[in-house]
């Protein structure tokens, strides 16, 4: 693969689409375009790196955004990258999982939790 696909690939995931089967990866420019003002139920992880439940986390999360594709935006922040973002959410640990419909926080995650939890409240929020 070519530099050039590389940024291809990387430009195409941040556009925001609830059809995606993988999270997207969004930034503190674009959180309120993709996430606040999404015409469909959204879910945040806010991960890190060096944070191992977060890795833990991300099977969970793939899988969420390949069940939801089209139904729901999925949704990862490096917290490392954007501080903005953890102190206007207040939050205080990674993961974290926030649920946003019609531009509001609805519901949030703190920590390694099993997939269907996560998978009802979606649901929930799906209405």
């Amino acid at each position: 693969m070519s530099l050039f696909q590389r940024k291809s690939a990387a430009t195409s995931a941040e556009q925001p689409s609830a059809t995606q089967s993988q999270p997207q990866h969004v930034t503190g420019a674009d959180f309120d375009q993709v996430i606040v003002k999404a015409a469909v139920p959204a879910v945040v992880d806010f991960w890190a790196e060096w944070c191992g439940p977060c890795h833990m986390m991300a099977p969970v999360v793939d899988k969420l955004a390949g069940e939801f594709a089209g139904r729901a935006v999925i949704a990862k922040v490096d917290a490392d990258a954007y501080p903005d973002l953890l102190g206007r959410y207040g939050i205080m640990g990674i993961p974290t999982l926030l649920f946003f419909k019609e531009g509001a926080e609805v519901d949030r995650v703190v920590g390694v939790t099993a997939y269907n939890t996560l998978k009802s409240k979606l649901e929930r929020a799906l209405g």
